[in-house]
């Protein structure tokens, strides 16, 4: 005879807790943890207006090697992901049902091509929806004091330079989406929590690995942490999500790329 649904959920729990812990701890749970210790190093140097914060550092003086170790960066930071996928399929495939077990991680969390139009509207609905409120918010905090300048590609001007830009926008993108929002709300709710406090963690936790940019970035992180939280719990897709963040950083990174060109910075 099966076991009850809620013996099978109360045995889970200490597994999905520490698959949670696990994949957190690789990516950006551990990216929070080094972000609070970089905030607390800059503002005890100097006021935080004027440090500074480099997104997309050069990682050799050698153009190749350079290149090679950006791509390596890029290639290892989607493991997490690649292990959140994995859990994805795991946790299906343990309750036995023949349609959890022919549907792919990425269907489930909303990853696929399956909606293409309506994921690219959404996406860019909330690219304009943060974009411009985000630009807003950094000029505060650089007013206020509370954020330090931010650069956001410090690579020098090569031939592979916007093309790893471009890679580095989408890493991003799917890390934080797939993690801090579909993976992250998704574990909670298994582990009995509820959805304000759920979205509360998704979102502070998304603030904090960006506090090493300052307060204002904290607290505009957060709140988009919680617009992107409840899309996904809305509709359940986390593709616009991916593609809004995309964009975000794709504009921020090649913009201010193609701007340094042009007045002769590279």
């Amino acid at each position: 005879m099966p076991e009850a649904p809620a013996v099978v959920r109360s045995a889970s729990r200490p597994r999905w807790r520490a698959q949670l812990l696990i994949v957190l701890g690789l990516s950006l749970g551990q990216s929070a943890v080094y972000s609070v210790v970089q905030l607390i190093d800059k503002a005890t140097r100097a006021p935080l207006s004027e440090g500074t914060s480099t997104l997309n550092r050069s990682l050799n003086s050698r153009e190749y090697f350079d290149l090679t170790y950006q791509l390596l960066d890029i290639l290892f930071a989607l493991v997490p992901v690649a292990l959140v996928l994995y859990f994805v399929w795991d946790a299906a495939a343990r309750r036995g049902a023949v349609a959890a077990r022919w549907t792919t991680p990425f269907a489930r969390l909303g990853l696929d091509l399956a909606r293409p139009g309506r994921d690219w509207l959404w996406g860019a609905g909330l690219f304009l929806a943060i974009g411009i409120p985000s630009l807003g918010l950094y000029w505060a905090g650089r007013v206020l004091g509370i954020t330090t300048a931010i650069i956001p590609s410090g690579l020098d001007q090569y031939w592979w330079t916007v093309p790893v830009l471009i890679l580095s926008a989408v890493r991003h993108a799917l890390v934080e989406e797939v993690i801090v929002v579909a993976f992250m709300l998704g574990w909670l709710r298994r582990l009995g929590w509820g959805a304000p406090a759920a979205v509360a963690a998704s979102a502070l936790l998304r603030g904090s690995y960006h506090l090493y940019q300052g307060i204002g970035p904290f607290v505009g992180n957060a709140v988009m942490g919680v617009v992107f939280a409840f899309v996904y719990r809305r509709y359940g897709r986390v593709m616009p999500l991916v593609i809004a963040h995309a964009l975000l950083d794709i504009v921020a990174f090649v913009g201010f790329s193609i701007a340094g060109k042009a007045m002769g910075l590279g």
